[in-house]
């Protein structure tokens, strides 16, 4: 019996501090981290202040753990992706699709690492996770690399970092900034045609930046 009672207060304990987590998401997401309040995410949660301290510490290790969450949710989406290293120029296509696609689906990614870079990545540098999740982000992109080079097909002097930070850039910064370019352009950003044509521009750019010059 005793077992079993603690099994049971355990599983209310994780799903008391993985409700309290998308609260935080949800609340930062709209609020910002400044305007974020630790009462209203109490109150999204349906919990209290003292629950979400006893699980945190603090709302800045809160937010902490939100960066991490948030990344380590992307990595397990990609890392279901079935990418066929026989066709390096097919599988990079998907993985940029992959990447495009989980921005737009995911605001709430956008608009943390958003709201982190404005305070400078003082939350990400408290984080004993990042690197290693970043790690492994990169690590999917680094057999397809490899993989066409040995077919021939892609740069021999590929520095995998730049072509991560290519394709990252590529879809965050239509992503993130959607609103005011929608503006500035006059033109609808969140619009389906337009998403797909920016899609397709940037696949067509990536292959273009990791392909030797005389397959151009």
């Amino acid at each position: 019996m005793v077992i079993k009672k603690t099994g049971i207060r355990a599983q209310q304990a994780d799903q008391t501090r993985a409700r309290i987590l998308q609260a935080a998401i949800k609340v930062f997401t709209r609020d910002g981290y400044s305007g974020g309040r630790v009462d209203s995410i109490s109150r999204e949660a349906d919990s209290n202040d003292r629950m979400l301290y006893y699980y945190f510490g603090s709302k800045e290790h809160l937010f902490v753990c939100v960066l991490e969450h948030t990344y380590e949710q992307f990595n397990k989406a990609e890392g279901k992706l079935k990418l066929d290293l026989s066709a390096p120029v097919q599988a990079l296509q998907d993985l940029v699709a992959f990447i495009w696609n989980y921005y737009v689906k995911h605001p709430e990614f956008v608009a943390i690492l958003s709201i982190e870079n404005l305070h400078k990545g003082k939350h990400a540098k408290q984080s004993g996770e990042l690197r290693r999740l970043s790690g492994e982000a990169v690590g999917v992109l680094r057999p397809i690399i490899e993989a066409g080079q040995l077919q021939g097909l892609f740069r021999e002097d590929i520095d995998i970092k730049h072509v991560y930070l290519m394709i990252a850039s590529l879809c965050y910064f239509y992503n993130s900034n959607r609103h005011t370019l929608s503006s500035f352009l006059g033109e609808d950003l969140a619009d389906k045609g337009q998403q797909k044509d920016w899609l397709g521009f940037i696949s067509d750019l990536v292959l273009r930046g990791v392909t030797p010059p005389i397959q151009r």
